[in-house]
């Protein structure tokens, strides 16, 4: 980068290019590349005082390097400032430079190899009169192709480096600021402001310069990853996607893919993304950047189409994602080239029908016949219906009901979704089905009540069905995760309650039946109209439980 030589790569090999330092230009004889950079220049923290210490990393995202040379500014300065310090696992590929008399005010490289990313430390001055600041840094890919001026994000300085109220603000500069009249924003929840609030997942975009060129955020708290998509529908598949993950070396990198269908999404070539900014701060995971990249699904191609936006997060493995643990879908499209609000997606009728159902089977009508078999034996006792004992009919008959809402719940869900995702949620949900044909099968074909082997037939089926319920009750609850997109889960909080209310009915089923057989002066009669009137209160009880799950999932 010597002012003075024409030959920046085959002079300078060894970086030492203060002659750059104030321009930071290389005499190369060519002209500066006019397209977006493939590089970027990310920081953490955003936020320094004096005497901070900052990280910069630069990196290419589809492209290597061979030189460059990075410097912090005030924002909108001409001269460098801070001094640089190189980590040994870079000493054979970088070194700090001395420019404008200030001694490690810049780095440049050491070597003419190809380089996929270098990552140093700056320290801020501790006497100067300092304000907001950029990294900015040149890269050279070879001789007659360079850019100059990549920046990186508006460092904030702040003498007391701590945000306000307490709260921990993402490194990433991302806001809603600007949300419906610059930019179309999607958020979980919704209308979060990610730069004040945690947990808040939260994409935006906009196409700048007449549908050639949007400009993309997303943000939010992941181990691995978070992605966005582009969807014809609000299904997966088809689907135009960004991802911002960690790579195998621990830094975070932008990848585009094409969803065709509910498998991994193939990863493309990055294509034409500029102007990268990646933090990873407590768990918050942020990228931003521009795309030339037309966007394109099975049926739109073009910022100006309308999309529903998918914003979903997940682990990854070896750099390699893995299924979302979560997904945010718009309930309604939005044309990126015109600012406005979307909302979370309402879930598919179909999902809620299947999670009602399972609902009622296994926290009403199961509930009711397993309590009936098990305590009320002795209700209406005598009494015969179709030549059956009343208790008996009432068990079969609800017995039937849960078997039939649960087999309709399970066609439902896996019509509409046909694949595993969501965890041990459908695993759960798979395990319930079979036991719950199993048990009313082996009842067909159980020995009589008098036979010497029925013993093992009732043990069975009563262990099966105490299996069966606390599997139901597990797939419950994972459900309910998924399905509740609201600050506090509070359908998971009404689902914890609707159990305790079950085993407290429970408890005073089994403590009045412990009773009855202390009690040998027990009328029967009045025994049996307290275990109903016990059954009507806990029915009373589920019922509101019930109704409340229901007009929850309802809603979502």
């Amino acid at each position: 980068m010597g002012a003075t030589h024409p030959q920046y790569s085959e002079c300078f090999p060894d970086g030492l290019v203060t002659g750059s330092c104030t321009d930071m230009i290389p005499q190369h004889g060519v002209n500066s590349q006019l397209q977006p950079a493939p590089y970027s220049v990310t920081t953490n923290p955003v936020i320094f005082k004096k005497g901070d210490s900052i990280t910069v990393t630069i990196q290419g995202n589809s492209n290597s390097f061979t030189g460059f040379l990075l410097q912090a500014r005030f924002v909108d300065g001409t001269g460098p400032l801070g001094s640089f310090t190189v980590p040994t696992v870079f000493t054979g590929l970088a070194q700090t430079l001395k420019c404008n008399g200030i001694s490690n005010s810049a780095v440049s490289h050491t070597k003419k190899t190809a380089k996929s990313s270098i990552q140093v430390t700056w320290t801020a001055p501790t006497t100067d009169s300092l304000n907001n600041i950029q990294f900015s840094a040149t890269f050279v890919r070879s001789y007659g192709t360079y850019w100059v001026g990549v920046k990186g994000p508006t460092v904030t300085y702040n003498e007391t480096s701590a945000p306000a109220n307490g709260v921990t603000t993402p490194n990433n500069g991302i806001s809603s600021i600007g949300c419906g009249t610059s930019k179309v924003c999607f958020s979980q929840p919704a209308n979060c402001d990610p730069s004040v609030t945690s947990p808040c997942y939260f994409m935006s975009a906009v196409a700048k310069s007449g549908d050639t060129a949007v400009q993309v955020e997303m943000t939010g708290i992941s181990n691995g990853y978070i992605a966005i998509g582009f969807s014809d529908d609000q299904t997966m598949g088809n689907d135009d996607i960004y991802i911002c993950g960690l790579g195998s070396n621990g830094q975070l990198q932008i990848q585009h893919a094409y969803s065709t269908g509910r498998s991994s999404p193939s990863i493309l070539s990055l294509g034409n993304v500029s102007n990268v900014i990646t933090s990873l701060s407590n768990g918050v995971i942020s990228c931003s950047f521009t795309t030339l990249n037309p966007i394109s699904t099975q049926r739109s191609i073009g910022s100006n189409c309308p999309y529903y936006l998918m914003l979903v997060y997940g682990s990854t493995s070896n750099e390699n994602i893995q299924i979302h643990t979560k997904t945010f879908v718009s309930s309604s499209t939005a044309n990126i080239s015109s600012p406005g609000l979307v909302s979370t997606e309402s879930f598919p009728p179909i999902v809620k029908a299947h999670g009602s159902l399972m609902l009622i089977a296994w926290m009403t009508t199961g509930n009711l016949g397993m309590i009936i078999a098990k305590y009320l034996k002795g209700m209406a006792k005598g009494e015969k219906c179709a030549g059956k004992d009343v208790w008996f009919v009432a068990h079969m008959s609800l017995m039937i009901l849960t078997v039939a809402a649960t087999s309709i719940a399970f066609i439902l869900i896996f019509a509409d979704v046909r694949d595993w995702s969501g965890g041990a949620h459908p695993v759960l949900g798979c395990i319930v089905m079979i036991l719950a044909l199993i048990q009313p099968t082996a009842a067909i074909f159980r020995c009589g009540p008098t036979d010497k082997w029925r013993f093992i037939f009732n043990w069975s089926h009563a262990l099966n069905a105490l299996l069966i319920k606390v599997l139901a009750v597990a797939a419950i609850f994972t459900g309910l995760i998924l399905l509740d997109n609201t600050d506090n889960q509070w359908l998971v909080k009404v689902m914890g309650g609707f159990v305790g209310w079950e085993a407290l009915l429970y408890i005073l089923l089994e403590a009045r039946r412990w009773w009855k057989h202390k009690d040998t002066t027990n009328d029967g009669s009045i025994s049996t109209r307290v275990e109903l009137l016990l059954l009507g209160v806990f029915f009373l009880g589920n019922l509101c439980f019930l109704v409340a799950l229901l007009i929850g999932i309802g809603s979502q």
